[in-house]
């Protein structure tokens, strides 16, 4: 991956939110005037940001809460459901089946502009009108406890899963995955427990950044690979212990030495791990197939800057967690042109501004929960309509000469290419991705200028808590026992909260070995997260001995691993 010079930057700019200084590069101010959009004849400048790039991400995600599920009723069947909305929030909320049916239209909650008031004041009257979707979880099958889920089927408690998944359990961000559990970025893997950033395996365990292998555990960077173990930087290799190469029968007697199923040894195996992973070569960043891009976790991506998790996305910055996406700034989702400030929007269509969840849109600004839509301006689930503003309907030529005076109201309070304020998130800190990539305290959370959920709605349990067995193979022929775990109440050896096992989760231990979870599903998502390098970047040198090679890495100087240029790294793994 080829790194070009950076571009000119005029620094100290002051955030406005942590008071820090950030930059803005010269293409940034390109990138603003060419999304400046012109309505009525005239064109309204996008001004630069206010914030920085940290400060302006963490407010986007405050609107996004992905993994936290709650039960209230639906205020429009008075049945039980499932929420992202907790119970105490005053909002109108439906389940999917209810707000999807065509027995009600957003358009019905509609209001005129009013140039006396804030518009940021105007929209959350608005939005706190419109009835809510309870979950993003559409055309599933028995998969009722999950979030921003489409065309799965028997999975539970897994967020951002779709293409197909099945079978996945307490998982997060999965495509196309089967028959898997305990996973956080995978693709297309099968049999699979506790992978991190990988795709396309087969029976493997307690890996990070695997690709097209089979039947590895505890494993670092492989690609091509079967049948290893405590392997790091290996290619298309097998029967490998340490990176040690074996005939297949001296492999399996010594994997016979190994008990996979004892909770105490996978323990001592992952501490393994850990140390062999700190002592290996890495590559500066995790990409496949780029050029011209910075940040890390890329994959067919070019002239992508500052960028995060992406796949196939182009001429963009400052983006995280993106797909099939071109020509975009400061964004998350995918398969769409043209953005800027905007959250899980997309699938299709050109020009998305200051948006959350909005999918199948065109030219739409500052709204939320809009489906099917073009040409809107500041609206709250509406679904295949056009020309609208604050859920209002109007025609095109008083749409555009209505977006004129609105702009020139908000350019006068200071609100006008800027996103929504942080304190009119109606989700906690934590209950959102910003908790997820930015952990912060209550006080730290509230000094930002967020919310804070102090209610507990987790499981309550004041008895007796069940005792896990140390290895699965007690409980594959004690029936008795099974019941007892199945009925029993855990409590997390970290966190101290009670969960409990479904038969579902216990089937799965028992086909793959896996020893029973003696923690709670949100600390082993947590483990799995805290794998991730920050999303920051620090100007370094090849460690190689001899080489001068220089680029951004968002592996820290402080950090033991051996970080190469992308030369040096290929000629170091085996």
């Amino acid at each position: 991956m080829e790194q070009k010079p950076n571009q000119k930057i005029m620094n100290n700019i002051t955030c406005q939110q942590c008071l820090k200084s950030f930059e803005i590069a010269d293409d940034d101010l390109e990138f603003y005037k060419k999304i400046s959009p012109t309505f009525a004849g005239k064109t309204f400048e996008m001004p630069s940001p206010k914030l920085c790039v940290e400060c302006r991400e963490t407010r986007r995600e405050l609107m996004r809460n992905e993994r936290n599920l709650y039960k209230r009723k639906s205020d429009k069947s008075g049945k039980e459901i499932i929420s992202s909305f907790s119970p105490d929030k005053d909002l109108i909320v439906y389940s999917s089946e209810e707000w999807w049916a065509d027995d009600w239209d957003a358009l019905d909650y509609g209001v005129d502009f009013d140039p006396s008031k804030k518009f940021v004041d105007q929209y959350m009257e608005l939005y706190k009108r419109v009835p809510k979707l309870a979950l993003s979880n559409t055309n599933n099958e028995n998969s009722e406890y999950g979030n921003f889920i489409d065309g799965v089927k028997d999975c539970y408690m897994s967020f951002v899963c779709y293409f197909g998944c099945e079978k996945v359990l307490y998982s997060y961000v999965s495509y196309s995955d089967k028959n898997c559990m305990d996973q956080t970025f995978s693709e297309e893997n099968e049999h699979c427990y506790w992978l991190y950033s990988s795709s396309k395996n087969y029976d493997c365990s307690f890996c990070d950044i695997i690709h097209n292998s089979r039947n590895c555990r505890f494993s670092y960077d492989l690609i091509g690979c079967s049948d290893c173990l405590f392997c790091t930087g290996l290619r298309r290799k097998q029967y490998c212990i340490e990176n040690k190469e074996y005939s297949k029968e001296e492999y399996m007697e010594k994997l016979k030495t190994y008990n996979f199923g004892s909770y105490a040894k996978v323990n001592e195996y992952q501490d393994k791990l850990s140390k062999i992973k700190q002592n290996s070569i890495v590559k500066y960043a995790n990409t496949v197939n780029c050029d011209d891009c910075t940040g890390d976790d890329l994959v067919n991506c070019s002239n992508a800057k500052n960028c995060f998790g992406c796949n196939d996305v182009q001429d963009s910055k400052y983006t995280y967690r993106a797909v099939h996406a071109k020509d975009c700034m400061d964004f998350m989702g995918g398969g769409f042109e043209r953005g800027y400030e905007i959250s899980n929007v997309g699938n299709a269509g050109v020009g998305y501004y200051f948006c959350e969840h909005c999918l199948f849109c065109n030219n739409i600004y500052y709204s939320r929960h809009c489906f099917n839509s073009s040409d809107c301006f500041g609206c709250v689930g509406l679904s295949h309509k056009q020309y609208c503003i604050l859920n209002k309907q109007y025609t095109k030529e008083e749409y555009e000469k209505k977006v004129a005076q609105i702009i020139e109201h908000m350019q006068k309070t200071d609100e006008w290419g800027d996103n929504f304020p942080i304190g009119v998130n109606v989700y906690a800190y934590n209950e959102t991705l910003a908790n997820d990539n930015f952990p912060r305290s209550k006080e730290e959370a509230l000094a930002f200028g967020a919310r804070w959920q102090d209610n507990n709605y987790s499981l309550k349990h004041d008895g007796p808590f069940y005792e896990p067995k140390d290895d699965i193979a007690d409980y594959e022929s004690d029936e008795g026992e099974r019941q007892k775990l199945l009925s029993g109440i855990l409590k997390c050896e970290v966190s101290g909260k009670p969960y409990k096992i479904m038969p579902q989760e216990l089937a799965f231990y028992l086909e793959h070995n896996i020893p029973v979870a003696r923690k709670h599903f949100n600390v082993r998502f947590t483990e799995r997260m805290i794998k991730r390098n920050p999303k920051h970047l620090w100007h370094r040198k090849c460690m190689n001995e001899g080489c001068n090679n220089e680029f951004e890495t968002t592996y820290a100087p402080d950090r033991k691993e051996k970080v190469y240029c992308e030369k040096c790294y290929q000629q170091s793994i085996i």
